[in-house]
């Protein structure tokens, strides 16, 4: 059985755009847990296929971040190795880093962490995603989740095609 922890550390509305990503990477895994941050529990909790949500206030986030307290980072680091997670996947929007955070997963002996990153991540990434330019936040975070093999390439589901209006003459289908 595969652990899986995703990482969304934002407010509601970042952790539910990253709705979809988490259900997909659910759908692939044994367990998995989100951790969020205070401002984004609430959302989580609302997310389908998350077993468990865990929360972290974090120097790196928010809108006014705390400040790192070792402690508080141990703790954290602390309970990851005791939840025995096979893979990390940590999502974040464009302006963020994923290092931070990978570097507390690979402290708790996760052995596989994958985040979007445009700065070389060294060690602390197994998957070093590269965001395509223009992508919204939910199909950046798919993408993500696409690069780790969590989402097969071309399986996106679409919207229906709208019906044609009634009265319509024949119609031509661009294949």
């Amino acid at each position: 059985m595969t652990r899986v922890l995703a990482v969304r550390l934002d407010n509601d509305g970042d952790v539910l755009l990253a709705g979809p990503a988490v259900r997909a990477l659910a759908a692939s895994a044994g367990s998995l847990d989100l951790l969020v941050s205070p401002a984004g529990r609430s959302a989580a909790r609302l997310l389908p296929g998350v077993d468990d949500v865990l929360v972290a206030d974090v120097p790196w986030s928010g809108y006014v971040p705390p400040a790192a307290d070792p402690a508080r980072l141990q703790a954290l680091v602390t309970l990851l190795a005791e939840r025995h997670y096979d893979r990390c996947v940590i999502f974040t929007s464009f302006h963020q880093s994923p290092l931070p955070m990978a570097l507390l997963a690979r402290m708790a002996g996760i052995g596989y962490v994958a985040g979007t990153s445009v700065d070389y991540p060294g060690s602390l990434l197994d998957v070093r995603h590269r965001r395509p330019e223009g992508l919204h936040e939910v199909e950046a975070a798919l993408d993500l989740v696409r690069a780790t093999g969590g989402l097969a390439r071309g399986r996106r589901r679409r919207p229906p095609r709208p019906a044609p209006p009634v009265g319509c003459g024949a119609l031509t289908r661009r294949g």
